[in-house]
């Protein structure tokens, strides 16, 4: 490895930079804002189509397992996220745990690769927003042309409006973005209750049985790189229904939960981050998790599993009983999910970027303050700007996929350095602890690791070239230029060697 990319930013620099008055972010978040942050990340489309696309083809009416154990999986990586984000409470999440413990060079690969969940993911879900905007205006008489809404839309208007609506409300500052959130999470949570509710009215013990499908073989499907890594590798692929379809469920609607990973990323502007983070990162993945089975169950109750619809099952549940006005109901409940989903995500990927600037891995001005908002606004105009274009002119649906291998490698690299820094750095004090250390985070790393290998082959070759790009732009820029580089780095150096020393 060459001279420089092992270096380690101590966890006493990452804590003392947020102290500097440029780089200095307001801190006026709670454990309950930090929680609304995260269902307002991790509830979006997924609550309303994974759940009968799933019970559909894969797992019947035991996909509530399956929404199970993708919460348990997530769970593994969330502890670890918590430990994390309690011990160091400065922005960046992913990077700047991997910066403390693994080095520059895979703090750098990591920063490289939440650009493809945040950035994209939030451009994604922008060409949503616009799909659901136009199903909405449609029901009352009035959509747009397809030309400039939806997916299949030459300029994408709507989705280049929500990506520059979102980017004004986060430069105005981090309070205002979490009471914005918090409305909308308000709404959203109120139509999934109510849909929750509604539905248990029509639900009938005969679709529940059986449970748990009788086992069917694998159809023929894809190959070469349109197949699994884990079949084109080893030949192995799972079949549907049974013991074996819950699992590979639990493979799809894993990507319902991505996101809870983003409260880590505000931990700088937390009032207590300590004692906040864990529980706003663990509260939302459990209210969640709770949601998600409860409208699996909901839907599955309703209509048996062989007739559920893959693209609206919820929509289609509530008309075979007679309640279509819910249609709409759902549509307004989507399109409010995916509006905060646009925005967390813009604020992740700003801060995870305001964060490698500061290191000097990006252009230092970059990661300049606002003077009144207190918010990284420069990098957040540039986030916003790229999101809106990748949303309004590039067909996004094959790059979908990088979002969700993007997320688990960070899972996979997250888990791996906290047994690191239990190593290097016993005496810190963490607010939180991992319970059974070393076996949990490797069950964790494991378990994302194995969901990585479920994506297509093409996937993991984008994914490469996009990693190759980022060695690239590492060796070109970031290296030479990064603040651990020179006489600061030295400086840095000496601190931590006697840092080390007086820990003896």
């Amino acid at each position: 490895m060459a001279a420089g990319t092992r270096r380690v930013k101590s966890v006493e620099d990452s804590i003392r930079d947020t102290d500097e008055p440029e780089h200095r972010l307001k801190k006026n978040l709670s454990g309950l804002d930090l929680t609304v942050f995260g269902v307002g990340v991790i509830i979006g489309t997924g609550i309303f189509v994974l759940t009968g696309e799933v019970a559909k083809t894969t797992a019947g009416p035991a996909v509530a397992i399956s929404f199970v154990i993708a919460g348990v999986v997530c769970g593994l990586a969330a502890v670890c996220y918590a430990e994390f984000a309690s011990t160091v409470p400065v922005a960046g999440s992913a990077y700047t745990f991997s910066y403390a413990t693994l080095g520059e060079l895979v703090a750098w690969i990591i920063g490289w690769d939440l650009v493809l969940e945040l950035a994209l993911g939030a451009a994604t879900v922008s060409v949503g927003w616009s799909g659901y905007l136009n199903q909405l205006l449609g029901d009352i008489g009035i959509p747009l042309p397809t030309s400039i809404a939806g997916e299949t839309a030459t300029v994408n208007i709507p989705a280049i409006v929500i990506a520059l609506v979102m980017t004004g409300v986060l430069v105005l500052g981090i309070k205002l973005s979490s009471r914005v959130t918090g409305v909308i999470v308000a709404i959203k949570v109120a139509i999934v209750l109510l849909i929750i509710v509604l539905g248990f009215f029509y639900t009938k013990a005969a679709n529940y049985t059986p449970f748990v499908p009788p086992a069917e073989p694998a159809a023929a499907g894809e190959s070469g790189w349109h197949a699994p890594l884990i079949q084109t590798l080893f030949g192995w692929s799972q079949g549907s229904f049974g013991w074996g379809g819950v699992i590979a469920g639990a493979s799809i609607v894993f990507f319902a939960f991505i996101g809870f990973d983003i409260v880590a990323t505000a931990a700088e502007e937390t009032r207590d981050p300590r004692k906040d983070l864990p529980r706003g990162i663990i509260g939302s993945l459990v209210i969640c998790t709770l949601l998600y089975v409860a409208v699996s169950l909901v839907v599955v109750g309703m209509q048996p599993y062989g007739e559920l619809s893959t693209e609206a099952p919820l929509a289609e549940a509530f008309s075979s009983v007679g309640l279509s006005f819910v249609s709409s109901l759902i549509s307004v409940g989507a399109l409010a999910g995916l509006t905060s989903v646009v925005m967390i995500l813009m604020l992740g990927q700003s801060r995870v970027l305001f964060a490698m600037s500061r290191d000097h891995l990006l252009p230092p001005g970059m990661a300049a303050v606002h003077p009144r908002y207190g918010t990284p606004y420069k990098i957040t105009i540039g986030t916003g700007i790229a999101v809106a274009l990748l949303a309004g002119f590039l067909p996004l649906g094959t790059l979908a996929e990088l979002v969700n291998i993007g997320t688990l490698f960070a899972f996979v690299l997250v888990s791996i350095a906290v047994i690191v820094l239990r190593r290097t750095r016993p005496d810190l004090h963490r607010a939180f602890r991992v319970p059974l250390v070393p076996v949990l985070p490797i069950v964790s790393a494991v378990a994302c690791l194995y969901l990585m290998l479920n994506l297509p082959a093409d996937t993991w070759l984008r994914f490469a070239i996009w990693m190759a790009l980022g060695f690239v732009v590492y060796f070109a820029y970031g290296r030479r230029h990064s603040r651990l580089a020179g006489a600061e780095g030295e400086a840095a150096a000496r601190r931590l060697a006697a840092d080390r020393e007086a820990r003896r």
